[in-house]
């Protein structure tokens, strides 16, 4: 008789081997997020834009680009070579800054903390940030780090960006919903129940998810005096606040808001950033800001993004330096602010986003609304808004509107934590020129009639 380690053996190779004796494997036995169905949402929109290719496109939040010019990717990378011969390192040291691996939390923080101190008012050390490839992974080291127990669950505004769903879902955190409160966005009230709820169930929240600034996917924004107390209950309740700004610098003159994380007096908020909206979507970098001191056993304390680099250097060693080179060069050539670099940006997006919103009262008259059943929400800025029509919106509705009507978008019910928004849409407005939106939407018109009600 063979022994329970011969057979065990013998058992994974006979569940990983076909008949031919290649590996062959079945789907039940991966990862439980890498087969659910609600985890390949993203590609699905992406297949669909890639099969219809004729099709206008709600589907996507993708930057502008038409301002790309590939004369200034070199500009700006000799732009950050001549910044680090102003400071004085020598030509060798500069050649190995470019061409070999860096540190795992990159080199341009002290950059990123200028920026940040001009733009949105955060004092943030150097040693506080770290350099990411892009939002998704500071989303990742971010919750490895913060999560470590089963009973641990995260919260997250509800509808909420798929990307910190599926984060969640490949680290096996489990994750609480709450639901947004109208055009307000997220309820402090509502956040500290929650909190209390699952302490309640014998369970803990150690962190909140959210977008203040025209979220991802509903385009809401938290005014001042909810962040003040959503502050106060994350104190209170001992809540890390995850806070993703993305879309912040496209606001309307004069509307712009702090930031949770220029208000934050408790260190309760972790503030995750990136370049892909405002400066270089193809550079694919981000940062975070962890400025929370972390106490060893032996009383040793360091910043927890140095903490944190564990993580990241175990997820991709490390940024890409010519991408934080060439960011570098544009942040050092803007002295340090974005903020006017971006305000002819904001205006192409604040277009975009009015011809939406003429374009769908020309179609949806509000006198003829109990006609139409259709509404909508009216972002102040950012990449999108709800659509709201008497119709479940799937992907299969999606993708006939995309092969019959010539366009695209995307149902609201993949961005909800636990059900919700079935009967709404998001579009997505901010790679189109007005004259493709109002086509578009005459289009998506012509779809909305033509569904039956159910």
């Amino acid at each position: 008789m063979n022994s329970p380690a011969v057979q065990g053996t013998e058992a994974r190779t006979a569940r990983i081997s076909g008949e031919d004796g290649l590996v062959s494997l079945r789907q039940e036995w991966l990862h439980p997020a890498i087969v659910d169905p609600e985890m390949d949402s993203m590609r699905l929109l992406s297949e669909t834009a890639m099969r219809f290719p004729e099709a206008l496109s709600f589907s996507s939040g993708a930057p502008y680009d038409g301002n790309h010019d590939l004369a200034a990717l070199s500009f700006h990378l000799e732009r950050y070579v001549k910044h680090l011969r102003e400071k004085g390192l020598p030509e060798e040291r500069i050649t190995r800054t470019l061409f070999q691996y860096g540190p795992v939390n990159g080199f341009i923080q002290d950059e990123v903390a200028l920026m940040l101190k001009r733009d949105e008012d955060i004092d943030a050390p150097p040693g506080s940030i770290m350099i990411t490839h892009g939002y998704q992974e500071a989303a990742l080291v971010a919750l490895r780090g913060l999560f470590s127990s089963p009973d641990e669950v995260l919260l997250t505004v509800s509808p909420a960006y798929v990307g910190i769903r599926g984060a969640a879902r490949m680290l096996d955190i489990p994750v609480r919903g709450i639901l947004e409160s109208g055009p307000d966005g997220l309820d402090p009230e509502t956040v500290r129940e929650t909190a209390r709820a699952l302490r309640a169930e014998g369970k803990r929240a150690v962190a909140l998810y959210l977008v203040p600034d025209f979220s991802n996917p509903s385009g809401t924004v938290i005014p001042l005096e909810a962040r003040r107390r959503l502050l106060q209950v994350a104190a209170e309740e001992e809540l890390i606040l995850l806070e993703d700004n993305p879309y912040g610098l496209f606001a309307r003159d004069g509307e712009t808001l702090p930031t949770l994380k220029s208000l934050d007096t408790t260190r309760n908020v972790i503030y995750l950033g990136s370049f892909a909206k405002s400066a270089f979507p193809g550079a694919r970098l981000g940062y975070l800001v962890a400025d929370q001191p972390v106490t060893d056993a032996e009383g040793t304390t360091r910043l927890l993004a140095q903490e944190l680099s564990k993580a990241k250097a175990m997820y991709s060693v490390g940024s890409s330096s010519l991408s934080q080179a060439v960011i570098g060069g544009i942040l050092v050539e803007n002295d340090y602010t974005l903020r006017p670099a971006t305000r002819e940006l904001a205006a192409v997006y604040l277009e975009r986003l009015d011809t939406v919103l003429d374009a769908l009262a020309g179609h949806f008259p509000a006198e003829r609304h109990e006609e139409h059943g259709v509404s909508w929400n009216e972002p102040r800025g950012g990449f999108f808004l709800t659509l709201r029509v008497p119709f479940t919106a799937d992907l299969a509705k999606m993708e006939r509107s995309a092969r019959d009507y010539g366009v695209s978008w995307a149902p609201m019910s993949m961005f909800h934590i636990e059900g919700g928004g079935y009967r709404e849409i998001r579009l997505g407005f901010s790679n189109l020129a007005p004259e493709a939106i109002r086509e578009g939407i005459a289009r998506l018109a012509r779809f909305i009639a033509d569904t039956p009600r159910d």
